[in-house]
């Protein structure tokens, strides 16, 4: 065999090996994906949040986690592998027909939805959830609902990191056939607190809140 065809193997041989990692890392390790969508709001902002989240559920929580940024349209055909689809920003929110059945499909096979209101985009959040399940309403979780308790404990809900309009902070969510499919903080905004320090300024403790508890955001999408 000459020198040139054992070297077209070997390469070929690594290309296999990288794609067979590649392929591991989506199977076993725990993965977010920020939702892009259509209607102008600010769906980018702060790329750094569930980077952070990420990384901290892994020190602390034992999560394997693969911590790198990563953004999805549910579109496209990848959009089914994420267990946590993460959504924030500012303003507009715009689903087309086929987001709409797509994302319904999504979370009735077992995915979860987490959204968080960077502040004013609530009006359009609860336009469009609604086309997406029109039998429910956004309810308030009660504080002894499992998820503010699944690892860290917060027994009056869900924090209040940020101010908005001087409003209570507000754990929403969407219930369907008894699993919490979707859930929407209002006035909280944590995933500010998850950014980089030098972003929002968050003192410390705001930010360990904050970390703490979107691992139990994560731990409960994980466990149901």
């Amino acid at each position: 065999m000459s020198k040139r065809a054992v070297i077209i193997i070997c390469v070929f041989l690594c290309v296999i090996a990288e794609i067979n990692a590649q392929s591991k890392r989506i199977e076993s390790q725990f993965r977010i994906a920020r939702l892009k969508y259509s209607g102008g709001g600010d769906w980018y902002n702060d790329p750094s949040a569930e980077v952070n989240l990420l990384k901290y559920a892994k020190q602390n929580a034992g999560i394997d986690t693969d911590p790198k940024y990563e953004f999805v349209e549910i579109s496209n055909d990848n959009f089914t592998s994420y267990p946590l689809i993460f959504m924030t920003g500012h303003g507009n929110v715009s689903f087309s027909d086929y987001e709409i059945k797509r994302l319904r499909t999504y979370l009735e096979s077992g995915g979860f939805l987490y959204i968080d209101d960077d502040f004013g985009m609530d009006k359009a959040i609860r336009r469009e959830i609604k086309k997406v399940f029109p039998e429910y309403d956004f309810a308030e979780l009660p504080y002894n609902y499992g998820l503010y308790s699944c690892f860290y404990r917060f027994p009056n809900g869900v924090p209040k990191t940020h101010e908005h309009d001087n409003k209570p902070p507000q754990g929403l969510g969407i219930i369907h056939k008894g699993r919490l499919v979707v859930y929407y903080t209002y006035e909280s905004n944590p995933s500010d607190a998850w950014a980089d320090a030098d972003i929002h300024k968050d003192p410390p403790e705001k930010r360990e809140e904050a970390l703490r508890f979107g691992t139990n955001i994560l731990i409960w999408s994980l466990t149901q």
